[in-house]
């Protein structure tokens, strides 16, 4: 593993205030996410991850219906912090939404019955994989993401609103843009409680 790759690791962190600007132009904020979908490994090579990047009105369309559909459920005394919380998502450039297709792991399950409870577990672990290339990548590129999971609340209206195929299955939302304040320290449980090494 080289030093390079181990530096961008540590690198990505969760950057939850962003702005409406890119340091990247659209066209490599799509290749960076096209290259992570090409290249992250998937079980059985199912290739089972999907991506949809919204940018412009798009992007705030997606938090404006996890707003509306928050509004319903959360207590009117407790929404206040909820909106400041997705008008933070809503100041950033974009959005990645990351899908599993569940047409793909039905067909597994249908072909390999033998592991068939275990491809919805391996396609989630594929989908994370995925969401930490795209998440490295923006880092290595300036752009500072977050991970958000509103799932299933808003997974009706944005099939919707934006025409995914029904088999997708929504796994989570990654706003992203200019890093306007960086993170604090990141505190560490000591490694030795972690890894163990055994010869």
């Amino acid at each position: 593993m080289s030093k390079k790759f181990l530096e961008a690791v540590k690198d990505r962190r969760s950057i939850y205030a962003i702005s409406k600007e890119s340091p990247i132009s659209d066209a490599e904020i799509q290749e960076i996410v096209e290259a992570a979908v090409l290249h992250s490994p998937t079980s059985f090579n199912s290739q089972s991850s999907r991506a949809v990047v919204l940018l412009g009105d798009k992007h705030d369309k997606v938090w404006d219906i996890t707003a509306d559909t928050l509004r319903k459920i959360v207590p009117t005394e407790q929404f206040e912090g909820t909106a400041q919380k997705l008008s933070s998502f809503k100041a950033g450039y974009g959005t990645v939404l990351f899908f599993e297709d569940q047409a793909v792991v039905k067909h597994l399950q249908e072909n390999f019955a033998l592991y068939a409870d275990n491809f919805p577990i391996w396609s989630n672990q594929s989908s994370g994989i995925l969401q930490f290339v795209v998440w490295t990548a923006f880092a290595e590129a300036g752009l500072g993401a977050s991970l958000q999971h509103y799932n299933p609340l808003i997974d009706d209206e944005v099939k919707a609103t934006f025409d995914i195929p029904a088999d997708w299955k929504l796994i989570a939302q990654m706003p992203f843009g200019k890093t306007v304040t960086a993170p604090g320290e990141k505190e560490f449980q000591p490694i030795e409680e972690r890894v163990k090494v055994i010869k």
